[in-house]
């Protein structure tokens, strides 16, 4: 007797502060395009009618008090059961009609994530730092973290059940897509970007990222992530600049030492010493914490693969 097909559980997860003007064709873009899909809001305090519109056009409203994108994700993360999981911005910029082709593409390919990159997005921002800023740190990801992603802050997303369950979501804010990146990164997780239309928001619609604000804070989460995923490296960096430094004051006391025998300027002799003894702490550091980081990716991989999913292709 052949085995019952089971179909996978879809939910579309979208974060929302104040798109009233955007939520409901947002929501019936989805309805059409992913019909078997459940529409889950996290209405994140807003100020309008975002939530009520939502609840009348067919979708669960979860609210979530505390602001940042990283706080209702979290929450939806937490709280809803499904096999498929699509994360997806209520401003209505991103393609809807693609969101089949990405459920198909992770389930045929048997990935972890699928991500739709903005195939436009300096053409679109319409604000030159949101242009420049995603192009600059789009590029200090792949130094840093050594991986191809061209776009690290897309919002557009289709996970597996295990991603979603084994993502710890630190982040508080926008910086969470940079958090799930690292994720992918760091335990070798299959995935793939297909690059989609992005389409700049309508008029009377605003954005709710601030360039300088969210900026600092993404660059923050870039060094933080760093420490905790490669603190090797990470303190390294402070080792080979304490070792510099020291070098340069040093260089001329020794070569005055050794001409006259006397260390005439004591202060930049003890200061030398310092950054030295500085330098090797911190590398003794990152040799330390590289073992603990190590065993936590351990633990982190083991959790991945303890999620089960209830569905057979």
């Amino acid at each position: 007797m052949a085995e019952m097909q089971l179909l996978p559980k879809i939910a579309v997860l979208i974060p929302c502060l104040d798109e009233m003007l955007t939520i409901k064709q947002v929501i019936l873009d989805i309805q059409h395009y992913a019909p078997s899909a459940k529409i889950f809001i996290c209405d994140n305090g807003s100020s309008d009618q975002t939530a009520h519109i939502a609840q009348s056009s067919g979708a669960c409203v979860i609210h979530e008090a505390r602001k940042g994108k990283g706080h209702a994700m979290r929450r939806l993360f937490t709280i809803i059961e499904a096999d498929i999981y699509v994360m997806v911005d209520g401003d209505g910029t991103y393609d809807i009609s693609a969101l089949p082709l990405l459920i198909d593409t992770l389930t045929s390919k048997n990935l972890d994530i699928v991500i739709g990159g903005r195939s436009n997005i300096y053409q679109d921002a319409k604000r030159a730092g949101h242009g420049f800023g995603n192009y600059i740190y789009n590029l200090a990801f792949r130094t840093i973290f050594n991986s191809t992603f061209t776009d690290i802050f897309s919002g557009y997303r289709v996970m597996t059940r295990k991603f979603v369950k084994s993502f710890p979501a630190i982040s508080n804010g926008f910086e969470i897509e940079t958090e799930m990146n690292v994720h992918i990164q760091q335990l070798g997780l299959s995935y793939t970007e297909i690059q989609l239309p992005y389409s700049k928001r309508i008029e009377g619609s605003a954005s709710k990222l601030h360039t300088i604000k969210d900026g600092i804070k993404i660059a923050k989460t870039f060094a933080l992530l760093m420490k905790e995923t490669q603190p090797f490296k990470f303190f390294s960096y402070f080792f080979f600049i304490c070792i510099f430094i020291a070098v340069i004051l040093a260089t001329p006391l020794v070569n005055t030492y050794i001409q006259t025998g006397l260390v005439p300027r004591l202060p930049t002799a003890v200061l030398a010493t310092g950054l030295t003894l500085l330098g090797f702490l911190f590398l003794a550091c990152g040799i330390i914490l590289d073992s603990i980081a190590r065993a936590r990716l351990e633990t982190k991989r083991l959790h991945y693969l303890a999620v089960q999913t209830n569905y057979r292709e």
